[in-house]
């Protein structure tokens, strides 16, 4: 066998295995699968954390560990992509790209250090790697609405506390650290406004609009899956493949195929 070949059947037997650990079913592949949701937890609240430790504290190491884990994932991903020019138009690979290269250069990047947090997003992984017959599964595709405009509010909090932190820490007397930041985002949300962090220039008479009239849009969405409980199941027809269903249907408004949703017996 010549070398090129031996090449061409290792490199062919490497995308089998990872194609079998991402994608795959069986013991080991739903493993892998738990120890990658586990380390986004981890790392999501490593994220959550870190901007609040002081820079005497703070240990640039462990950002370039948790950098090399995401690229080699975000690598791994692209090797087995069946379109790999399509594989940066999605938009959680390019957060996992952004991510990376925050980590890899923390003095670089040190004041946009909330974008990280767009990883929690991927929580969404949650949704495809548990097993059909587990309880935890059934609560949260039950709640999957729910949980998913949660993270997107909490995701948004941080991002836009990163934008006001690099654009007014320069700037802005009041605005001192990154709780400064958040506490001045969160006020801006609630229209509270207490009016004791003030921003300048027209980047601060911008960002504040922009997180009232976004956040209050997020909110009100996560408080109307609060309170009326009545979205779409996410149930596939068996015949039409159509995927969102009334939580009270009983055949498909498509092809008029019987469906069967799990309810937790709440009156629609």
């Amino acid at each position: 066998m010549s070398e090129a070949a031996s090449e061409d059947k290792k490199s062919s037997g490497l995308r089998r295995s990872l194609i079998w650990l991402y994608e795959g079913v069986g013991k080991w592949p739903l493993r892998f699968r738990w120890a990658m949701l586990a380390f986004d937890v981890v790392t999501i609240s490593y994220f959550l954390v870190s901007p609040f430790i002081p820079r005497e504290g703070y240990h640039y190491w462990l950002d370039y560990v948790i950098g090399a884990v995401i690229a080699l994932d975000l690598a791994a991903r692209f090797y087995i992509a069946p379109k790999k020019k399509r594989f940066f138009t999605r938009f959680m690979n390019i957060a996992d790209l952004i991510v990376v290269i925050s980590m890899l250069a923390p003095l670089v990047s040190q004041n946009y250090g909330f974008l990280r947090i767009i990883r929690a997003l991927r929580v969404a992984r949650a949704f495809s790697i548990l097993d059909e017959t587990n309880p935890l599964s059934k609560y949260l595709r039950f709640h999957r609405v729910l949980i998913e405009r949660a993270v997107n509010l909490v995701v948004f909090l941080f991002i836009m506390s990163a934008l006001v932190y690099a654009d007014q820490v320069n700037k802005s007397p009041d605005m001192k650290n990154y709780l400064d930041a958040f506490y001045f985002t969160v006020t801006s949300l609630t229209t509270t406004g207490y009016g004791d962090i003030e921003l300048v220039g027209w980047t601060g008479r911008v960002l504040p609009i922009v997180i009232m009239l976004l956040g209050v849009t997020l909110f009100l969405r996560l408080l109307k899956a609060l309170v009326t409980p009545t979205e779409k199941a996410e149930v596939e027809c068996t015949k039409c493949g159509l995927m969102r269903h009334d939580r009270d249907a009983v055949h498909c408004k498509h092809c008029g195929t019987v469906v069967y949703i799990e309810n937790e017996g709440f009156d629609p």
